[in-house]
């Protein structure tokens, strides 16, 4: 069989290593699979301690994706091997999928690795890039996007909600670009992606044999401190050299829109600012469309948790987003979603509720109430 990642060590000049993992499902658009990260968390454990790694570099097979997410195909088996409850019962301890919060968990302790990572890592973020891709994306030291990267947290289209992080990093991006993001699930390219802090470096994808090749030339160190530096001197010559083929941003030119149209202090006005506010840019009319018939809860979750995940750490987030990962399990939007857009793919999904303005307090907040106590949750170790 097919390994669904790959590993390599390749020789440096110096006698140092680059270490490069591949995600190798392409006809999935490398979604992340329970397997991938199986392999993927201890061999970057063994990578942080082997003195002749010099750096990491990761990327997806084919031209098509980077990864285009978590395997939501499988959460949804795990999901309806549990008898899912409506929101009446939300109060019962039956209905979690052990299997669904064991992916999960294992997911943001691989995410959490990433950024905490001891050397530099570099991520090569060409094609699609959504959800549980852009978890692996974003704690990288060196985050290269391309003229083909389509970037995206479209959780509210499958009655999920931004996670892997988004808690902490949606919070980080500047003129209301996060909550606007995680709300519209709105699709960005890679000049978005560095105007919002979510990418370092712009390069053609044609670069990259060069690059990998230069890589392999630089005087790599045992400071990590010097090696980061020279890594981004390297990047920074090659994004001049790319610069011409970078596309305009839409955030930078609708960041006034974005910011007046976010500009309440509730959600209700927003998402009925967002959905009657003209303006003829498809960009924008995608945005408006994905929020029109997306999950209001999930609407509504995604805007509680960018609030509470204000003051949170990073680790804390993940917390939080493990608690509301199993309770989505649960509660029955998040398999509801799949269906209709993976399973049926009738894209007429029965959402619990039509309008942000019928979402019920009572849910978000069970959502926010944590299934574990704070010694028993099982991400209590991250960050410690």
């Amino acid at each position: 069989m097919t390994q669904v990642v790959t590993f390599q060590e390749i020789n440096c000049d110096n006698g140092k290593k680059i270490a490069v993992i591949t995600l190798n499902s392409p006809k999935s658009l490398n979604a992340l699979s329970a397997e991938m990260i199986d392999l993927l968390y201890p061999k970057l454990m063994q990578w942080q301690t082997q003195t002749d790694i010099a750096a990491v570099f990761i990327q997806g097979e084919g031209d098509k994706a980077f990864c285009a997410g978590g395997d939501i195909v499988h959460m949804y088996q795990a999901m309806r091997n549990i008898e899912t409850q409506d929101n009446s019962n939300i109060n019962s301890q039956d209905g979690y999928s052990p299997e669904l919060i064991d992916y999960f968990t294992k997911e943001y302790q691989l995410d959490y690795l990433i950024h905490t990572f001891n050397k530099p890592f570099i991520v090569w973020g060409s094609g699609i890039v959504m959800g549980g891709g852009l978890g692996l994306m974003i704690g990288g030291s060196h985050r290269i996007v391309t003229e083909s990267s389509r970037i995206a947290m479209p959780e509210i289209s499958i009655g999920l909600y931004p996670d892997v992080g988004a808690s902490y990093f949606l919070n980080r991006m500047p003129d209301n670009c996060g909550l606007f993001l995680g709300i519209t699930g709105a699709s960005i390219n890679a000049a978005d992606a560095k105007y919002c802090h979510i990418a370092d470096y712009f390069m053609a994808n044609d670069n990259k044999n060069a690059l990998m090749n230069q890589l392999t030339q630089l005087d790599w160190q045992t400071s990590t401190e010097i090696n980061h530096q020279a890594l981004s001197k390297l990047l920074f010559r090659f994004e001049q050299d790319s610069v011409s083929d970078l596309p305009d941003s839409k955030l930078s030119e609708h960041k006034t829109l974005i910011n007046q149209i976010t500009d309440f202090d509730n959600l209700n006005d927003i998402v009925n600012t967002i959905l009657t506010t003209e303006c003829e840019d498809k960009w924008f009319i995608r945005a408006q469309k994905s929020l029109k018939h997306g999950s209001a809860l999930s609407a509504s979750i995604a805007y509680h948790q960018l609030k509470v995940g204000k003051s949170l750490s990073l680790a804390d987030c993940f917390r939080m987003e493990l608690n509301l990962s199993a309770k989505s399990g649960k509660f029955g939007e998040f398999v509801e979603g799949v269906r209709a857009l993976l399973i049926d793919k009738d894209n007429a999904p029965k959402w619990h509720f039509d309008s942000i303005n019928s979402v019920d307090d009572k849910v978000v907040d069970w959502f926010f109430e944590s299934k574990w106590s704070k010694e028993a949750h099982p991400l209590v170790g991250l960050g410690l």
